[in-house]
């Protein structure tokens, strides 16, 4: 094993042990009695619950970890990557077409791997919890719709990447970079009406007192709403949850069905306005140039170990290639990655607070959003008092109590 073969394995493994490591701090901090803050929402019985869910999902999330990287693992020193190399190379397709699908095949066995553990969350997991709502039909409608899209959509962009960095010479990054962001932007304008419906159906928000809440408030900060809209997250879970998104005249607000049958209108509104905090706040164009940064520095960093021949040597691949680049130098770049990621979750993080924040200073009944969490956690059966270690890495919003507490202390400024 040469030296990038070493980083990535060590990286693999040094991951896998420190989410291990994490996880188990974060089950026995769990233990924790429950907090004060939650009393009126959460009994003995419920919180117990939420304590064996947490032990089961994590549980759950270990074994499907260490079977997935003993897969890849096994896949890499048996020589898996050249030898579907040099089955897919014996077609004499072009290189952007074998390309695609060698990609497309590794995508696929790793869809494949994943799918029994998909299977059992949902309907075991899941099931036992009172979560799951999907039926075996709607589960495997949305396989195929996801196939589809990945063939119609997934395909071309990866074609289109790859040539690219075949034709492009010494500025294919730059030219990738500045097609795939196109593309990218082009897809987040049409996904809320073309693609998103795809999967949930969404509803205007009838009139009645929600809607004429929401409309006053939306005046008062003068936010040009286009579109509230209900979407039948019943259709597949009793989770509950809000989102943002689109831009321009195709951005939507979105309030899961489940949502709206467990508030009442002030803690709906209160909600809606931590989502309209995050578009006042320009959290969505600061993450989205932030993705796009990151893409134009991955796209340079590829193109530095474009065909290097120990990289593909650690692989046990005979034939260098551009697909075959892309793949080694992910992998290659997982360490980076993963830091990248820590400091995003706390960019994250702060955000929701800056959402609170404007939630609460906005909105004349801002306390309703501590209590709306309040009742969130319980029907999620959320982890009240996570670890630290595991928040830092895994949270993109701050834990619930820290939220509470802070929107509290909001409330009660003068």
């Amino acid at each position: 094993m040469n030296f990038f073969g070493l980083v990535v394995f060590s990286t693999l493994v040094i991951t896998f042990l420190v989410k291990l490591v994490s996880e188990l701090l974060n089950l026995k901090a769990a233990e924790a009695p429950l907090p004060v803050e939650f009393r009126e929402v959460f009994d003995e019985e419920s919180y117990s619950k939420s304590w064996d869910y947490l032990r089961v999902s994590t549980i759950f999330s270990l074994i499907s970890s260490a079977y997935d990287l003993s897969v890849l693992l096994l896949f890499w020193f048996l020589g898996g990557f050249n030898l579907l190399d040099h089955f897919l190379r014996g077609y004499g397709f072009h290189p952007v077409a074998t390309g695609v699908l060698y990609i497309g095949a590794l995508l696929l066995i790793q869809s494949l791997i994943d799918l029994p553990f998909s299977i059992y969350k949902t309907f075991v997991i899941e099931e036992k919890f009172g979560f799951n709502k999907t039926t075996p039909g709607v589960f495997a409608v949305d396989i195929l719709k996801t196939l589809l899209l990945a063939l119609l959509i997934g395909t071309p962009l990866l074609g289109a990447l790859l040539w690219f960095f075949e034709e492009g010479g010494s500025m294919a990054w730059l030219w990738a970079w500045g097609g795939i962001t196109v593309i990218s932007l082009l897809l987040q304008y049409v996904a809320p009406t073309w693609i998103m419906p795809l999967f949930n159906k969404f509803v205007p928000l009838e009139e009645g007192e929600l809607k004429s809440a929401i409309m006053h408030y939306a005046e008062k900060v003068h936010f040009p709403l286009t579109g509230i809209y209900v979407l039948d997250g019943s259709k597949r879970s009793s989770k509950a949850n809000a989102f943002f998104t689109g831009f321009g005249k195709r951005k939507r607000i979105a309030l899961f069905d489940t949502l709206i049958t467990t508030h009442p209108v002030h803690e709906l509104v209160a909600v809606l306005a931590h989502e309209i905090g995050h578009f006042k706040k320009k959290h969505i164009i600061v993450n989205m140039m932030l993705s796009l940064g990151n893409l134009g520095v991955l796209f340079f960093l590829l193109s530095l170990f474009m065909n290097n021949r120990q990289l593909f040597d650690a692989f046990f691949m005979r034939d260098l290639s551009v697909y075959g680049s892309l793949i080694f130098f992910s992998l290659l770049y997982t360490p980076v990655e993963w830091i990248l990621s820590v400091f995003l979750q706390a960019l994250s993080r702060r955000h929701e607070y800056e959402a609170d924040y404007f939630a609460v200073s906005t909105f004349q009944n801002g306390a309703a959003l501590g209590d709306a969490l309040k009742k969130l956690s319980r029907n999620n059966l959320s982890n009240l008092t996570p670890h630290p270690l595991y928040v830092f890495l895994n949270y993109s919003h701050p834990p619930v109590i820290q939220r509470i507490m802070r929107i509290r202390a909001l409330s009660a400024k003068p």
